[in-house]
C-alpha cells in the first residue's frame, strides 16, 4: 500500500510538474489561435492549395519592433505539424531578426510561416535554422484561392506571411534566427524534451488545455467559406 502511495504521488508531482505554462505561455498559445483564425477566414488569407500541402505551421503572435536589440525584433510563438489527418502538440518557438521592415510603420505584427517539405521540419528541428541560409524561405502569395507564382514560392522549404493593421501580405524574413524556447517546452513537457519528439507524437504530457484555440484553428475547415471542395 505504501509503494502505491508513493507511485501515485509522483504521478501526481509529475503531472503537475507538466503544463505548468507561466502567464505568458498561455497567452502566446491564445493569441496565435486568434490570429491564425483570422489569417485563415479572411479572403486575403493563405491559399488553400498551400495550406493543404505544409507539412508545419508556425505562428509568432505580436512580433515587436526593437524588443531584442536597438534595431532589431524579437518574438515568441508555436509550431504544430501534421500527423496524418491530425496535428501535433504544440513546440513553442522563438525568432529573432535584425530587421523586419514593418509594414505601414506598425510597431509590431504577426507572423505566420509554412513549412512545405519534410527538409525544412528536419532543419527547424534542430537547435536553431537561419532563414535564407539554413533553409530557404519566400514572401507567400495570398488570397484563399491564390496559387504559388514563382520558382521561388514553389520550391521554398518556407512560406512567410505577416499581418500589420489590418493588412495580410508576405514578407521576407531571410536572416531571421528561428529555434526551439527551451524554456516554454520544458514547462510544458518537462526537462530535457526535443521538439521531435512532441512533434512525433513521442512525448506525451498532461493535457495542454491552453493549446486548445491554436489546435482548433488548425483544424479547421475553411472550404465551405472559399466554395472549394
Amino acid at each position: 500500500m505504501r509503494r502505491l502511495i508513493l507511485v501515485c504521488c509522483a504521478i501526481l508531482v509529475a503531472t503537475s510538474a507538466f503544463a505548468a505554462l507561466t502567464k505568458e505561455e498561455v497567452k502566446r498559445l491564445s493569441e496565435a489561435g486568434a490570429v491564425l483564425t483570422e489569417l485563415r477566414n479572411s479572403p486575403q488569407g493563405i491559399p488553400e492549395d498551400l495550406w493543404s500541402k505544409a507539412e508545419c505551421v508556425i505562428v509568432i503572435p505580436s512580433l515587436k519592433k526593437g524588443a531584442f536589440v536597438v534595431g532589431g525584433e524579437y518574438g515568441a510563438g508555436v509550431m504544430s505539424c501534421r500527423k496524418g489527418q491530425q496535428w501535433s502538440g504544440p513546440v513553442f518557438m522563438q525568432i529573432k531578426k535584425g530587421s523586419l521592415g514593418f509594414q505601414i510603420g506598425a510597431e509590431q505584427i504577426d507572423l505566420v510561416l509554412l513549412v512545405m517539405n519534410r527538409r525544412g521540419v528536419d532543419k527547424l528541428l534542430q537547435d536553431k535554422v537561419s532563414i535564407g541560409a539554413d533553409a530557404s524561405a519566400a514572401a507567400g502569395p495570398v488570397g484563399r484561392n491564390a496559387t504559388a507564382a514563382t520558382d521561388a514560392q514553389l520550391h521554398a522549404e518556407m512560406l512567410s506571411y505577416s499581418h500589420a493593421e489590418g493588412v495580410f501580405a508576405g514578407i521576407d524574413l531571410s536572416g531571421g534566427v528561428l529555434s526551439p524556447d527551451k524554456d516554454a517546452n520544458s514547462h510544458a513537457y518537462g526537462p530535457n524534451v526535443e521538439p521531435r519528439n512532441i512533434v512525433l507524437g513521442e512525448q506525451r504530457s498532461a493535457r495542454l488545455d491552453a493549446a486548445e484555440p491554436f489546435l482548433k484553428a488548425l483544424r479547421q475547415d475553411t472550404r465551405a467559406t472559399t466554395g472549394r471542395k
